[in-house]
């Protein structure tokens, strides 16, 4: 493939993880004065919204009964725990911490497809996985009571994540992917609106305010159609990556939005799960080349 298309692809992840990163520093930046379940209500019906208008426009609607499909119920199960904690954690600790454990997906993700598709993984990628779980409790540093609520949070959110991530690949690639969101997107506004007298009580919601949850769920949509474009342009092994960026926006974020600086201790940890992530991608990457195409490489003339 020629250099430019990987190129291009990279491009869109990175924006890609702009736009995730931006959203989360907008719902971050309202969360001191609503709760999860009110932000999780009003985003996810902005996102419904703008989803299901493209979904109608490209014909991608299909019955509602799709929703009784137990793979589907599980996925929106995961996505509804993943919003909720994830929007909690991000009001307890600075935006990126959060990203830096929330990038230990990929590892997440490759362990629940060896438990549960019975994926080969390889003594390699499984030191890797054992070395990216360090680098978050790295990241994480638990104290002598143990593990703080935001870092469980987190944490949370990236099981579930993880969960949401393997219960996709079991859906029937016949229903499209829009109608798969927009149905996720409709469930968690409920969800949040469920949670509302749960965590407190409806609060007065600023213009401000909700001008940040309405370009939060734009930025949401722009990351979708991102990371789309960027696995269908680009090598996925070239492009996969760049996910990374996601972390360097995120710390500029924090920093220039809510001063938040991160320490030592947060940049090594993130340092150990991007190289494990990284060296997974290598390794899956490596697996998926045909024995013949590595014998063919050219070697040393030694």
């Amino acid at each position: 493939m020629p250099r430019s298309r990987n190129t291009e692809g990279a491009i869109y992840m990175s924006m890609a993880m702009a736009g995730f990163s931006a959203s989360d520093a907008l719902s971050k930046s309202v969360i001191a004065s609503m709760n999860a379940g009110e932000i999780m209500c009003l985003r996810g019906l902005f996102t419904s919204l703008l989803v299901y208008l493209i979904a109608w426009k490209m014909g991608a609607l299909r019955s509602w009964r799709v929703v009784l499909k137990p793979i589907i119920i599980l996925r929106i199960v995961c996505e509804m725990f993943s919003a909720v904690t994830y929007i909690t954690a991000l009001g307890m600790m600075p935006i990126a911490n959060a990203s830096a454990i929330l990038q230990s997906l990929p590892l997440v993700v490759t362990f629940g497809a060896a438990l549960f598709f019975n994926e080969p993984v390889g003594w390699r990628r499984w030191s890797a996985i054992l070395v990216g779980l360090v680098g978050v409790m790295i990241i994480i540093r638990p104290g002598p009571e143990g593990f703080t609520a935001a870092a469980l949070l987190c944490v949370g959110a990236v099981l579930t994540t993880a969960g949401r991530d393997l219960a996709t690949r079991s859906i029937d690639p016949e229903i499209p992917s829009l109608m798969i969101t927009v149905i996720t997107a409709i469930s968690i506004s409920f969800f949040g609106a469920l949670l509302i007298p749960v965590l407190g009580g409806w609060q007065p919601v600023s213009a401000t305010s909700l001008g940040h949850l309405l370009l939060a769920s734009v930025l949401v949509l722009v990351g979708y159609q991102s990371v789309i474009l960027a696995m269908r342009t680009g090598e996925i092994s070239f492009v996969a990556p760049f996910r990374y960026t996601s972390l360097i926006f995120s710390s500029l974020l924090g920093f220039f939005f809510f001063a938040e600086v991160p320490d030592s201790w947060m940049l090594v940890g993130a340092a150990i799960v991007i190289a494990s992530g990284l060296y997974t991608f290598y390794r899956e990457a490596k697996r998926r080349v045909p024995p013949i195409a590595q014998e063919s490489a050219p070697r040393s003339p030694v």
